[in-house]
């Protein structure tokens, strides 16, 4: 079997559904990352992230209820699951451990 990876994309949207816990979908995490990030993102990005995610098995997604102000369509939500929460953790170990690397040189 095929070892999963977690590109820099891929995390920074897989640490958001984390944060949001079960209210993640698709424009909250835009919303979010846009403005941690302070950048314009594509809503597309996020969505291919996440289905590549759910096939991965990093993240379950579920439909909320129907609601009128959405015209009667559903929001698509995502959850982190222990694999998902497994590799952020790897992959928190992997940047901490080459960071913690780094002489001590000061840059003036």
């Amino acid at each position: 079997m095929k070892k999963s990876s977690l590109g820099e994309f891929e995390e920074l949207v897989l640490l958001t559904v984390a944060a949001q816990h079960d209210q993640a979908y698709g424009v909250s995490i835009k919303e979010s990352l846009e403005a941690y990030l302070d950048k314009k993102l594509n809503i597309s990005a996020i969505h291919v992230a996440l289905k590549r995610m759910v096939d991965k098995g990093f993240v379950t997604a579920s439909f909320g209820g129907i609601t009128q102000d959405r015209g009667g369509r559903r929001k698509k939500y995502y959850v982190i699951t222990s694999t998902g929460k497994n590799m952020l953790d790897k992959q928190h170990e992997i940047r901490n451990g080459l960071y913690s690397q780094i002489p001590k040189i000061s840059f003036d």
